[in-house]
């Protein structure tokens, strides 16, 4: 009679596992949706400028920081200056915002590019 209460526990208890893990990583899963960075919320974005800013320290590339950047929408120097203040206020570590001020300055001098130079 007892082992029928333990057979029987731990087969709703897999039957319960089984049927949990379907349903939330099969038939009700969140489904991925296309999006940019644009929409994401400011400290996100800051992170996203902050590892184009790693990117292009490491790579040397200008232009393609320029070409990532601006999938934020705005001037991408604009959104740098922005990446600092909310780096600032988030409480990044100091060599983070180091490696953001030296986007901005190479942004700063480098030339604005045309209308006809932008993706």
């Amino acid at each position: 009679m007892r082992i029928w209460r333990l057979l029987g526990f731990l087969f709703t208890l897999a039957l319960g596992l089984g049927l949990g893990l379907y349903l939330g990583w099969g038939a009700l899963a969140a489904q991925p949706k296309d999006t940019t960075p644009d929409t994401l919320r400011a400290d996100y974005q800051a992170d996203y400028v902050l590892m184009v800013a790693e990117v292009y320290q490491h790579e040397g590339n200008l232009d393609a920081a320029i070409q990532r950047l601006t999938l934020l929408g705005e001037s991408p120097l604009r959104r740098v200056q922005e990446a600092i203040l909310t780096a600032q206020q988030l409480g990044y570590a100091r060599q983070d915002i180091e490696t953001l001020a030296r986007l901005f300055q190479a942004l700063q001098t480098h030339p604005s590019p045309t209308a006809t130079e932008l993706p």
